[in-house]
C-alpha cells in the first residue's frame, strides 16, 4: 500500500512539475507583444489610414502568424470577432441539425445554405486578417478568399429572404429576376473587390472603393427588398399580432446599416489619430455590427422557417434544390475568379521584382 501511495505521489509531483513549465513553454512559443512595427516599416498595401503602429513584420514563418492569434497587434480584434462568431454559429447550427431534418425536408435547404455560408464567411475573414501579413502576395490571396466568403454569404442572405421572408405580393413582382440577379450581383461583388485589391491595393482610393462598394450596395438593395417590403406592409397592417421574426429582421437591417457606415468611413480613428492602433478602429466596429447582423438574421430566418411554412411552401413548391444548385454555381464562379486574380497578382509581383 505504501508503495502504491508513493508511486501516486511521485506521479503527482511530476505532473505538478510539468504544469509549472507550461507558462515558460508558452512564453517561448508565443510571439512577444513587442514584435509589432510601425506603418513606415511595411509596404503601403498593408497601411491603414490613421493607424501608425501595431503592424506585424513580413516574411516570418507561418507558425509566427498563426501564433499571433494570441499577440496584441492592429488586426487582433478583427481576427477574434469573426473567430468567436464562427464558433458560435457552428455550435448554433450543430444543435439545430439535431432538431431539423436537413436531409428529408427540401424546404430546409435554404436554411442549410445560410448556415454553411455564415460559418464559411466568418472563417475566411478570420484567416484573412490573421495570415495576410506574411507578404504582399498572401495579403491579396487571403483577402480574395475573404471576398469569396462574403459573396457566398451575400447570395445565401438573398435566398433566405426570398424563400422564407417574402410576402406573396412582392414575390409576384420580382420572381422573374430576383434569384438570377442575386447570383450575378454576388459574383460582381466578389469580382469587383478582387479587381480593386489587384488594381488599387490601397483600397482607400476612389477607384478601389467604387469597385468594391458599388456592386455590394446594389446587391444589398435587391437582397433586402423582401424584408423591407414586409416591414412596410406590416407597418400599415391593422392586425395586432406581434411578429417576433420581423423584430429580428428590423434589428439585422439596422445593424447592417450601422456596420456599413463604419466600413465606408474610417471613424473613430480619424477623430482620434494615433489613439486607435489596437482597439477602436472603424473596421473593428464594422466587424462587431456585421456579426450582430448575422446573428439576428439567423434568428429571424429560423422563426420564419418555423412559422411561415404555409406561405413559402405554396410560393416555391419544389424549387429549393434549384436555388441550392445556384448557390453552388455562385461559389464555383467566385472561387475561379479569386484564383484567376491570384495568378494575376503573382505575375504582377514577379514583374515588379524583375
Amino acid at each position: 500500500m505504501a508503495t502504491i501511495v508513493s508511486e501516486k505521489l511521485g506521479h503527482l509531483f511530476l505532473n505538478v512539475q510539468h504544469l509549472r513549465r507550461v507558462p515558460r513553454l508558452l512564453e517561448e512559443a508565443l510571439p512577444p507583444s513587442s514584435c509589432t512595427v510601425g506603418a513606415s516599416d511595411v509596404p503601403r498595401v498593408f497601411q491603414k489610414p490613421y493607424i501608425h503602429a501595431g503592424y506585424r513584420p513580413l516574411h516570418r514563418t507561418w507558425r509566427y502568424y498563426f501564433l499571433s492569434l494570441f499577440q496584441r497587434h492592429n488586426e487582433a480584434v478583427n481576427v477574434w470577432t469573426h473567430l468567436v462568431a464562427a464558433l458560435v454559429l457552428a455550435v448554433r447550427f450543430w444543435r439545430l441539425s439535431r432538431a431539423v431534418d436537413f436531409l428529408g425536408d427540401p424546404h430546409t435547404q435554404p436554411l442549410f445554405v445560410i448556415a454553411a455560408s455564415s460559418v464559411v464567411y466568418s472563417t475566411f475573414s478570420t484567416l484573412a486578417h490573421l495570415l495576410q501579413a506574411k507578404s504582399e502576395f498572401w495579403h491579396c490571396a487571403f483577402f480574395f478568399l475573404d471576398y469569396v466568403g462574403v459573396a457566398t454569404y451575400q447570395y445565401s442572405s438573398a435566398l433566405v429572404h426570398y424563400y422564407y421572408a417574402i410576402e406573396p405580393e412582392w414575390h409576384a413582382r420580382i420572381a422573374g429576376f430576383y434569384i438570377p440577379g442575386a447570383v450575378v450581383l454576388a459574383w460582381l461583388s466578389c469580382a469587383g473587390s478582387c479587381y480593386a485589391k489587384y488594381r488599387c491595393p490601397h483600397l482607400s482610393s476612389l477607384l478601389g472603393r467604387l469597385c468594391q462598394e458599388m456592386p455590394s450596395a446594389v446587391a444589398y438593395a435587391l437582397d433586402i427588398s423582401p424584408v423591407l417590403h414586409r416591414i412596410y406592409v406590416s407597418s400599415g397592417s391593422a392586425s395586432g399580432g406581434e411578429d417576433v421574426a420581423l423584430l429580428y429582421h428590423k434589428c439585422h437591417v439596422l445593424f447592417f446599416l450601422i456596420g456599413a457606415f463604419f466600413f465606408a468611413y474610417p471613424y473613430p480613428e480619424k477623430w482620434f489619430p494615433g489613439k486607435c492602433h489596437f482597439v477602436g478602429q472603424g473596421h473593428q466596429v464594422f466587424h462587431v455590427f456585421l456579426i450582430l447582423c448575422t446573428l439576428t438574421q439567423v434568428e429571424a430566418v429560423l422563426l420564419d422557417y418555423e412559422t411561415r411554412r404555409p406561405v413559402y411552401s405554396q410560393l416555391h413548391g419544389g424549387r429549393a434544390p434549384l436555388f441550392s444548385a445556384l448557390w453552388l454555381l455562385q461559389v464555383c464562379c467566385c472561387s475561379l475568379t479569386a484564383l484567376y486574380m491570384t495568378a494575376k497578382v503573382k505575375r504582377k509581383l514577379c514583374q515588379k521584382e524583375e
